[in-house]
């Protein structure tokens, strides 16, 4: 049966002299005084859970800090597993004793995986509950950006779509095959075809050249669909369950393909203009939005509000749907700090991004002192603060959430989230912070921050 905790502390070898061992175990006190943090967990863990039997497995609490080193080094399942079998210091932090053995990455991944976003988030606030009982974060003074945290896909074109949706029908139809047989089974593979005409597409000379190639990539892929849908019915027919799991994903393929042979018909063969919120921009994270930053560069992931304060700990973050204009989300953002800290802040700042007078307005009215956006817009300081030295400092002040942002992308890995799906990537961002600021609460406990 799974374990909160281990509640004896396994024989391990001595501790390690070095800064890094000294923030470990330092993380580790701070997860010791926040138990309820493993209650969470293990809620998650158990959810679904029928039957008590059956071996122990990784417990609550080394699921937790198995997802925390993840994310604070960085590393593969596969070199996680090796790290807790080679790694006195990452073992005595998971409680692993010298004579019990060590967890596969399946299991690790598995795991972790099973984690929500939700705990995730409430591990959050349980760390910065402790951080205002410390007297390390009181949320008097906040500052907020937002930036994009990729999804792990390339950059999509129609003619990338199309073949990909060919390839992967195709995939799953030869699997189908060799499972049926080939009398039950029957379709045309075109991936050779389709492939060609994708490329003909990217080395086409002029624009009349380039829809040829859509055109006959928009048969063959119409061609494929065709294929699977027939295939789809018979799977329907057999009562396995492998021809059921099949015929779903066939399903979902089917959909989402059909999607981006419209899409490439009205933008490429009707020269219309597709709006972003009904593009297929990938089929294998089709959750993925397109977020265009200041007519510069696009990105293809999930834009994020991040909120700091004077300890450098990320109070909180909110995933956005779609790429929302910032002068829509200050509101929003500070009433989740009145939630946080059952207050609003004193001060706040902003980027410029923010500005707006009625924006100016509302924070005033919820008891803020001052306000700072950045890119100040027709509005005065003096109208923002209560002196232009205030707004000034508030203005310096706010610059520090970018170097919290470089931190978790080039640390942390928030950069481009690696686990497939939406909820697992809302679990990827909100590991990625727990992980940030614990190694800032433990420095701050060290007096190294």
């Amino acid at each position: 049966m799974r374990q909160k905790t281990i509640k004896q502390l396994p024989l391990n070898k001595p501790a390690v002299d070095h800064p890094f061992a000294e923030e470990i175990k330092m993380i580790d006190s701070i997860l010791e005084k926040n138990k309820k943090i493993y209650d969470l967990a293990y809620e998650d863990l158990t959810r679904n859970v029928k039957s008590k039997a059956g071996a122990d497995g990784m417990s609550a609490e080394q699921v937790v800090k198995a997802a925390i080193l993840k994310q604070m080094t960085g590393c593969s399942y596969k070199q996680l597993a090796f790290h807790l079998i080679d790694s006195s210091t990452y073992r005595r932090f998971c409680h692993i004793g010298i004579a019990d053995k060590a967890f596969k990455k399946s299991a690790i991944c598995k795991n972790i995986k099973r984690l929500s976003p939700e705990t995730w988030e409430q591990i959050n606030l349980a760390l910065i509950i402790y951080a205002d009982a410390n007297d390390i974060e009181k949320g008097r003074e906040t500052r907020s950006d937002c930036t994009v945290v990729s999804s792990n896909i390339h950059a999509p074109t129609d003619s990338s779509l199309l073949h990909d949706s060919v390839r992967v029908l195709t995939r799953l139809l030869q699997k189908a095959q060799e499972t049926f047989g080939e009398t039950e089974i029957q379709f045309s593979n075109h991936t050779k075809r389709s492939k060609r005409r994708a490329l003909g597409v990217l080395n086409a000379k002029n624009k009349k050249d380039r829809k040829t190639y859509y055109i006959d990539l928009i048969k063959v892929t119409r061609r494929t669909v065709g294929y699977a849908e027939s295939v789809n019915l018979k799977l329907m027919s057999i009562p396995t369950l492998i021809a059921f799991a099949i015929a779903a994903e066939l399903k979902t393929y089917v959909n989402l393909t059909l999607k981006v042979i419209d899409q490439t018909e009205r933008r490429v063969i009707n020269d219309e203009t597709v709006p972003s919120s009904e593009k297929v921009t990938s089929l294998f994270e089709p959750h993925t939005d397109i977020i265009k930053k200041d007519r510069r560069e696009t990105y293809y992931g999930h834009k994020i509000f991040l909120t700091g304060g004077v300890s450098n700990l990320i109070i909180d973050c909110k995933i956005l749907d779609g790429n929302p204009a910032d002068t829509t989300l200050v509101d929003d953002i500070l009433d989740r700090q009145e939630e946080i800290f059952g207050r609003y802040p004193l001060k706040t700042s902003f980027d410029g991004g923010f500005t707006s007078k009625s924006n100016l307005n509302s924070v005033l009215d919820k008891g803020v002192k001052d306000v700072c956006f950045s890119k100040r817009r027709n509005l005065d300081p003096e109208d923002m603060c209560r002196s232009q030295w205030v707004y000034k400092r508030l203005r310096n002040f706010r610059a520090g959430i970018e170097a919290g942002i470089s931190r978790l992308k080039r640390c942390f890995g928030l950069s481009t989230c690696t686990w497939k799906t939406l909820r697992s990537f809302k679990s990827y961002v909100w590991a990625s912070i727990v992980a940030a600021n614990l190694q800032m609460l433990a420095r701050h406990k060290l007096g190294t921050a």
